[in-house]
């Protein structure tokens, strides 16, 4: 099911990845390390999913696969907003706004696939 051409999901999920991985860095430097830990596996594994999802071996499981990366968007959003609503940890209000546009992109994508499966 791979498409070589360029897919703005795989695209915006690893660049989110890579602001994780740094936004984390910060957290650690603050000694926020259980935040940090949690933030780093579920911020990372949006990208992992997506790009597994696209070597889906059917439409239904590239459905799957991508509600997997859907749920990781829900705990990601989860993690950011515990940081936002703590007063000692540092917060990053571009991610989360970079996180809701990955979010729509993602229901989008879901919707009309499910639409195309029927």
């Amino acid at each position: 099911m791979r498409n070589d051409k360029e897919n703005i999901i795989v695209k915006k999920t690893l660049e989110l990845a890579l602001e994780i991985i740094e936004f984390t860095e910060i957290l650690e430097e603050k000694r926020k390390f259980v935040i940090a830990k949690q933030l780093l596996k579920s911020g990372t594994s949006i990208g992992a999913n997506v790009r597994e999802a696209q070597n889906a071996e059917s439409k239904a499981d590239f459905i799957y696969k991508m509600k997997i990366a859907a749920k990781e968007v829900d705990e990601t959003d989860y993690w950011l907003e515990l940081c936002k609503l703590a007063k000692s940890y540092p917060y990053n209000d571009e991610l989360h706004l970079k996180l809701e546009e990955i979010n729509k992109i993602m229901s989008k994508i879901i919707s009309t696939s499910k639409r195309k499966n029927n």
